[in-house]
């Protein structure tokens, strides 16, 4: 069942990079940020709630809080780079450099959770993070550098950091409690995260300023977060980070899917067989475990 909720993260996930795309357009990415937190943190407690599991939050061990909290402050980091990513960039060269994340992933599982690692899965990581590489072009660093320089990519490379380290903390911080609860325990650290930013940046104003359709499409974000941190925390608590972490990123195929007919963004040759490489190295890492 673990192999079924990753799959339902990376599908969340990708629909969450369209409707996050439309929703900050020109709205603010960190007032954005802020507004949809809100939206996945009344979720969470919904669910956590329906599935009668928020007395657990009481029974929380100290240990395991602290994870959960750093977890929060790492997502939220994450969340803020990419973001800002996706206002500066093209969707299609973001989103393969946030999901380089996984090879990261799997590196710090190994070492610090002590995952096994075996020459199968080390030729599968390889396979991931040629697909990623193809997938960003040269090219298109240096176009991107000269309509709006590189900034985006620097975000992009900052959001895949702090997700790795969210994977990480959140597999050792829902080891002492039930992830719904969990997911909604780090959905509030990274809420006050993001608000705590948007009051000291003086953007508070800004948040009556979101015309209607780009409120709708930031608030849709935020429940396809929810879905898909749900999914992704249920299947961390059950399967082994290295192998959840890589699937998750499957999201990147159903961006590239809904960008093309959302906003036209089409791939090339190259970033195709990126595309072809990096679901062929997920498909094989999750056969392996």
């Amino acid at each position: 069942m673990w192999l079924m909720y990753a799959a339902g993260s990376a599908f969340f996930a990708g629909i969450t990079s369209i409707l996050a795309k439309c929703g900050i357009r020109k709205t603010d990415s960190t007032v954005a940020t802020a507004v949809r937190t809100v939206v996945v943190l009344i979720f969470s407690w919904l669910i956590a709630g329906a599935a009668g599991s928020v007395d657990q939050v009481r029974s929380v061990d100290r240990k395991t809080l602290w994870f959960l909290i750093l977890s929060g402050l790492a997502t939220g980091a994450s969340w803020l780079c990419y973001f800002r990513a996706l206002q500066l960039g093209d969707i299609n060269k973001v989103v393969p450099v946030d999901k380089s994340s996984t090879v990261l992933t799997i590196l710090l599982a190994f070492i610090l959770l002590r995952e096994g690692i075996s020459l199968p899965k080390i030729a599968a990581t390889a396979v991931i993070a040629a697909g990623i590489l193809l997938m960003v072009e040269k090219k298109d660093l240096k176009k991107q550098k000269q309509k709006k320089g590189n900034r985006w990519f620097l975000f992009a490379s900052g959001s895949a950091f702090f997700a790795s380290l969210t994977a990480i903390l959140g597999k050792i911080g829902i080891s002492g409690v039930e992830s719904n609860p969990g997911t909604a325990i780090r959905t509030a650290v990274v809420l006050v995260m993001a608000w705590i930013l948007v009051l000291a940046e003086g953007k508070w104003k800004e948040v009556r300023k979101i015309n209607r359709s780009e409120m709708i499409f930031i608030c849709l974000s935020g429940l396809a977060t929810g879905a898909s941190w749900l999914c992704y925390y249920r299947a961390l608590q059950e399967g082994p980070a290295s192998v959840v972490a890589p699937v998750d990123k499957l999201s990147v195929l159903v961006t590239a899917v809904f960008s093309y007919f959302v906003f036209g963004e089409t791939l090339s040759r190259k970033a195709g067989i990126g595309l072809i490489l990096l679901t062929a190295g997920t498909a094989a890492m999750a056969f392996i475990s």
